[in-house]
């Protein structure tokens, strides 16, 4: 069944350093495979990284700059650019501009919204 979220119908979760909307996943469709979800990340926002154990991700950079640090090196992020990361792979956003970073996230299979963060937390 087509199903349509928009951002103000959408969960917002507040995560350290970034808002978080999920648009798309289980909870709001029919999906089984994915999530989807916007993330804004202000200017100056660092937050510590993390890692998704089971989840591949790919983010899109809508607007702002930005970098993602990971133990293979820093990729500079900028509107229009996708990146994929492989599950279990430590990495870490940063806002570097003066806008907002804003970018595109997709999981395959689906992500529980903040849950590696809380794992990372715990020493997991």
């Amino acid at each position: 069944m087509l199903k349509q979220v928009t951002r103000e119908d959408a969960r917002l979760y507040s995560l350290p350093g970034r808002d978080w909307w999920l648009l798309i996943g289980p909870e709001t469709s029919d999906t089984t495979r994915l999530t989807v979800g916007l993330a804004q990340f202000p200017p100056g926002s660092a937050p510590p990284g993390h890692v998704h154990d089971l989840e591949e991700e790919v983010i899109y950079i809508l607007a702002g700059e930005g970098e993602l640090v990971t133990p293979e090196g820093v990729i500079q992020l900028r509107p229009g650019c996708a990146v994929f990361i492989p599950s279990g792979l430590h990495h870490a956003t940063a806002s570097t501009g003066d806008r907002t970073l804003e970018l595109l996230s997709i999981f395959s299979p689906p992500v529980v919204p903040g849950a590696y963060e809380a794992a990372a937390d715990d020493g997991s």
